[in-house]
C-alpha cells in the first residue's frame, strides 16, 4: 500500500499532489483511449488548478521520453540478458512492450512532471 503524502502515491495514482484526496483525471482507467488525457481543472478538496498554464503538459513528453526507454532498457535485460532470447524476439518484445504500456506511460509521465511543480501539503486545509 502506498502512503498517503509521498511522491509516489501521487505518482501511481495520479492524485492531486498538493492534497492527494482525489484523481486529477476524470476516468482512473488509463486503458479506455479517448479519455486518457482528460482532466479536473481543479481539485475539489483544495482547489489545486492542475493545469497550471496553458501548454502546461507538453514538458511531460520529455519525462515520457525518459520512462519509455526505462521501459526499453528493463525489458532489454529481461529478455535479452536474464531470459537470453535473441535480438529479433528481444527487439519484439521491448515493441509490444512500449506499445502496451503507452496509456500508462501517458499518464505516469504527467504525473511525474506536474509533482515537480505542485507539492504535497499536508496543511491544506489550514492554508485553504
Amino acid at each position: 500500500m502506498l502512503k498517503k503524502g509521498t511522491v509516489i502515491n501521487s505518482i501511481l495514482t495520479g492524485s492531486c499532489p498538493k492534497c492527494q484526496e482525489e484523481s486529477m483525471y476524470v476516468e482512473k482507467n488509463p486503458y479506455k483511449l479517448n479519455t486518457i488525457y482528460k482532466m479536473h481543472d481543479t481539485c475539489s478538496h483544495c482547489h489545486t488548478q492542475y493545469k497550471i498554464e496553458p501548454s502546461f503538459f507538453y514538458g511531460a513528453m520529455y519525462v515520457s521520453y525518459g520512462v519509455t526507454v526505462a521501459i526499453g532498457v528493463a525489458v532489454f535485460v529481461i529478455l535479452n540478458l536474464i531470459m537470453q532470447l535473441n535480438v529479433t524476439a528481444t527487439f519484439i518484445g521491448i515493441i509490444v512492450a512500449i506499445l502496451a504500456l503507452m496509456p500508462v506511460t501517458a499518464r505516469v509521465s504527467r504525473n511525474i512532471y506536474i509533482n515537480l511543480f505542485i507539492h504535497f501539503d499536508k496543511n491544506w486545509k489550514q492554508n485553504s
